[in-house]
């Protein structure tokens, strides 16, 4: 079973970063590399280290190196090594690494699990420690990976969130503590960046798909999109209305490498596309291409705005450049293509 992602898809980052010169000989440490985001990232580095003759190298940190080399064998032969422990109390590789991508939260808990303890504590010393790590490698540039959660529930009149809406989770919640946690890393973050002087740019991830996303975890994209492979009803575990928007994930590997590159350190962007559309709808999308059946689990209350998760990404196409190159209906249809070739 192959899971390699289409040379296609790696060539449309290639291009869409453009300027990979910033990497030239650069050596990277990159935490999360092993989840959707971090395969995605991987994948196209090593590509652009192929196609570009780059000369790079990364250290990956995972908690167990051989079982992703397992799954990923066409990656040992790339300039990667791997750094095997958990991100809050990882050893410290040897040497100068320029370049940093912090994006582990835990692989054990998620955002509303049963371990919220153990979920912020990875978040914060996760992240202290990789800020430590980055002054004693001599890093030049932070890049941290957070969240649209850091602005709380999104106000029924505010149809796109951007990045200086001063909204916030409640502490109160407990089901807070995802980004509760990410907003607290943010601002380890900055204060970094003011003592050591390393840029440090943060990416607010709101909801993706492609290749690699899970099928079967708390993405309800992916949860329908593997109703669709086994062609069974698309289940919707609520009423359908909340409103979301998707980003594929080439375009979310050249938005994260380009804000490696560009982002202005101790500023937030939106990682994330704006077009919104409904649970329901959504459902009905997937389901159509093979003719299933959709069910919900609630009815809609009458009356009642739909709850709201989409970013304004303003600051991104004017600062950096960057667009939503793959619509979702094709994006659908990648996924979709790539899972049953497996």
């Amino acid at each position: 079973m192959s899971r390699l992602l289409p040379v296609s898809e790696l060539d449309e980052v290639v291009r869409a970063v453009g300027d990979w010169e910033p990497l030239r000989g650069a050596r990277l440490f990159i935490t999360g590399g092993t989840g959707f985001f971090g395969t995605w990232l991987l994948e196209s580095l090593a590509h652009a280290n192929r196609v570009l003759d780059l000369g790079l190298s990364a250290a990956i940190l995972t908690r167990d190196a051989t079982a992703f080399q397992s799954q990923m064998p066409h990656l040992s032969g790339e300039p990667f090594h791997w750094v095997e422990g958990d991100v809050g109390h990882f050893p410290f590789p040897e040497g100068v690494f320029t370049h940093i991508i912090h994006g582990a939260t835990s692989t054990r808990a998620n955002p509303n699990g049963a371990q919220p303890e153990e979920l912020l504590d990875t978040i914060v010393a996760g992240t202290q420690r990789v800020l430590d790590f980055s002054v004693r490698a001599g890093a030049k540039r932070l890049l941290y990976l957070s969240s649209g959660g850091v602005y709380g529930i999104q106000p029924q009149d505010l149809g796109r969130i951007p990045e200086d809406y001063r909204g916030a989770p409640d502490p109160l919640d407990d089901r807070s503590v995802y980004a509760q946690g990410k907003r607290l890393a943010e601002h380890l973050c900055v204060l970094h960046q003011k003592r050591h002087g390393i840029e440090t740019p943060v990416a607010r991830g709101f909801a993706f798909v492609g290749p690699h996303l899970p099928l079967d975890a708390h993405f309800a994209i992916g949860n329908f999109l593997g109703d669709a492979l086994a062609g069974r009803p698309i289940r919707i575990g609520g009423d359908g209305t909340p409103l979301r928007s998707y980003l594929y994930a080439s375009d979310l590997a050249t938005w994260l490498w380009t804000m490696l590159l560009k982002g202005q350190g101790g500023r937030a962007y939106n990682l994330g596309s704006d077009q919104a559309l409904s649970i329901l709808d959504l459902a009905r999308s997937i389901g159509q291409l093979g003719g299933l059946e959709v069910i919900q689990s609630k009815h809609p209350v009458p009356g009642a705005p739909p709850l709201r998760y989409v970013p304004d990404i303003t600051r991104a196409k004017l600062e950096l450049g960057l667009e939503v190159r793959v619509p979702l209906d094709k994006a659908i249809e990648r996924t979709l293509r790539w899972h049953r070739a497996q």
